[in-house]
């Protein structure tokens, strides 16, 4: 079974994406966007937070802000009641 299959049934772990902004090495007044993504666990996320070190270390682009959602892949079923139905001919 696949390692990040195994994670979506784990309860911590969720399907988080950041939204990076950071600024260009050579044009600091322009802001650059990346995504990422990946299995990490709420709400502490230490993927998240070792990438987010990495960069600060080893890359120039200086960080602006990140913007996080995650959320769970696999979950119980939903049903909710339909109060009305509508048939068109």
């Amino acid at each position: 079974m696949d390692n990040d299959f195994r994670k979506q049934f784990t309860s911590d772990f969720r399907l988080t994406t950041a939204e990076i902004l950071y600024r260009l090495p050579d044009y600091p007044e322009l802001l650059q966007t990346y995504i990422w993504q990946d299995y990490d666990l709420a709400p502490r996320f230490p993927v998240l937070m070792k990438f987010l070190h990495f960069w600060e270390k080893e890359l120039q682009g200086p960080l602006h802000s990140v913007t996080v959602a995650h959320k769970r892949i696999i979950e119980p079923a939903k049903s909710r009641y339909v109060a009305h139905e509508f048939r068109l001919h």
